[in-house]
């Protein structure tokens, strides 16, 4: 167990063996924290503390293909139905029917599209900068500004050369991409030292990678707006170079209950940036 209470083992998940951070009381409410590209459960470091400290029973798990989990060969395997499985799964392997999900970046994707799959499961939901899965394909594709936007996805996607150019760089672009963060201090040298660590796992860059190229290997249609019955709280960074402001409302729009929280001054690197304050809107979420 380190410093801020956080305990760290494996779980079983549908044949796939999920490493995991862990913190807060046995019995208290679920909540599980799904990161995003390029990150692992460290990317929740100052979140998971401040959810534990307020009763909650906090997972973070790195998801399927990152730093010590499992990485199943081929794009297919990281379909988001598969990932959604692997989020009940985890719920399972605590003994819980119900839990609170959290996502940031392509971890909302997952958490988006748990909470479209099971509802009923799913007690509330936190999206830190990312649409609704089915609405950012969607957009990638009609609209211009961000089509312009994501055309890193479509770098990502190709096969074998976004691995060698990311290696051979000494995951430069990587560190790159997490330094675009509004406060300076949020990723020093002690900082990308841990995300290193997990992009060097034998097999973690393809598998953080298989994500992208998996994104267009299953329908996801669009739901229809307020058919999305779980409480949902949309917290957005406006300066993300990814993604478009206007749809976290595009998104809290297919919700029957929902709210957006813009934070003018911080980008795509939401927890980073605004770390007390995420803690606190979650945590205030969480427990309502």
């Amino acid at each position: 167990m380190d410093a801020d209470g956080i305990s760290f083992g494996f779980r079983d998940v549908g044949g796939l063996r999920l490493h995991v951070a862990e913190a807060g009381p046995p019995d208290g409410p679920l909540v599980i924290l799904l990161h995003g590209f390029p990150e692992f459960w460290f990317g929740w470091r100052a979140q998971i503390p401040a959810l534990a400290a307020a009763g909650f029973r906090v997972i973070a798990p790195d998801q399927r293909g990152y730093s010590l989990s499992d990485k199943p060969a081929g794009a297919s395997a990281y379909r988001l139905d598969l990932l959604a499985r692997d989020v009940f799964g985890l719920a399972d392997a605590y003994g819980r029917t119900t839990f609170s999900l959290v996502g940031h970046d392509w971890g909302a994707a997952v958490a988006w599209w748990a909470a479209t799959l099971q509802p009923e499961r799913v007690g509330r939901l936190a999206i830190l900068n990312a649409p609704h899965p089915a609405l950012w394909r969607r957009a990638m594709l009609e609209d211009p500004v961000q089509r312009a936007k994501s055309r890193y996805v479509q770098l990502l996607r190709l096969p074998w050369l976004p691995e060698l150019m990311l290696w051979a760089g000494g995951y430069r672009g990587l560190s790159q991409a997490l330094e675009g963060a509004a406060r300076p201090e949020a990723f020093g040298a002690a900082e990308l030292a841990h995300y290193h660590d997990a992009w060097r796992r034998p097999g973690a860059l393809t598998g953080a990678l298989n994500w992208y190229r998996a994104l267009f290997l299953q329908p996801l249609p669009v739901p229809a707006p307020g058919s999305l019955v779980t409480p949902t709280l949309v917290l957005w960074g406006d300066r993300d170079a990814y993604a478009e402001p206007r749809l976290a409302e595009e998104s809290a729009a297919l919700c029957a209950n929902a709210s957006v929280r813009h934070f003018p001054d911080a980008t795509h690197w939401l927890a980073h940036d605004e770390p007390a304050a995420v803690s606190e809107a979650l945590t205030a979420f969480l427990s309502a």
